[in-house]
């Protein structure tokens, strides 16, 4: 399906956390026994973590594999929870707690699932629900769960911090102008994966997550910000820009022009391919 406005082919990096399970402790050896050919050589029990944190930028279904592990439980087990966690949810959120699984250090004393999931949740809606976040909502006219929407885009999208303000203007730029979003992260999202390209094929996937094709917010956000997300979705930094694209790390340039984004795209291109030909080939197995 062809857009009104030509598709851009690669993305930013994405963002991506990861878990960091707390704990302190040390590893005692065993002493030799003074007899013949035989010695014991024990190993203490780590202790367990003591707190669980939670990057920002994780999507649910990362946040959800975290618990399980923190907590020694079978796979699954805090997705099955979420019914019984009672989540006080937005009604626009329909019961998905994606966005509102808030990053942070969580303590795991006598923690459950439920437990966990409420304290996420508690504490994304004293930071949603606050003076600055709902008022600059309602300042770029949307609601709260459409701002934390943007925020999860600009957390997956923004190479860095300091990009996060740029990466919500055009975010707000093509909204206002009636274009689709053409963000690749929602692609990932939608395919459950991350990469730094997207396909002509995946841009014609059949989802709700498809900015490629579908004009709008995506239905949910799509995956859990921070701080600086929320801050850049309620207070954009000013400009003209319709494209971005991260050339090189540490490099991500934006622009109105889209012949410029293309040559832009077409180096971002080149820097991989050569990337790809300096990277040592792989082992043979036999």
């Amino acid at each position: 399906m062809q857009m009104n406005t030509p598709p851009r082919s690669t993305i930013r990096l994405t963002r991506r956390g990861r878990v960091a399970l707390i704990a302190t402790g040390a590893v005692v050896a065993g002493t030799a026994v003074a007899v013949p050919l035989l010695s014991t050589d024990r190993q203490e029990e780590p202790p367990k973590p003591t707190t669980l944190v939670i990057p920002e930028g994780w999507r649910a279904s990362r946040v959800y594999e975290a618990v399980d592990k923190a907590l020694a439980l079978p796979d699954g087990t805090t997705r099955k929870a979420l019914p019984q966690a009672g989540l006080k949810l937005p009604n626009d959120a329909d019961g998905n707690p994606e966005g509102y699984l808030f990053p942070a250090t969580y303590p795991l004393e006598k923690a459950t699932p439920q437990s966990l999931l409420t304290a996420m949740v508690d504490t994304a809606d004293k930071k949603f629900n606050g003076a600055p976040i709902a008022a600059g909502a309602q300042r770029n006219s949307m609601n709260v769960y459409q701002a934390v929407t943007i925020a999860s885009l600009v957390q997956a999208e923004a190479a860095t911090k300091a990009d996060m303000g740029k990466v919500a203007r055009v975010i707000f730029n093509r909204l206002e102008r009636g274009m689709p979003l053409q963000m690749d992260s929602t692609i990932n999202y939608a395919l459950n994966r991350s990469t730094l390209k997207t396909t002509q094929a995946d841009t014609r996937i059949e989802s709700p997550y498809n900015s490629y094709q579908r004009m709008g917010l995506p239905p949910t956000p799509i995956g859990n910000p921070g701080d600086e997300a929320l801050r850049a979705a309620i207070s954009p930094t000013p400009g003209d820009w319709l494209y971005f694209v991260t050339v090189k790390p540490g490099d991500t340039r934006f622009t109105a022009s889209y012949s410029e984004h293309q040559a832009n795209v077409a180096e971002f291109n080149r820097n991989q391919q050569s990337q790809k030909q300096q990277s040592p080939a792989a082992p043979k197995t036999p």
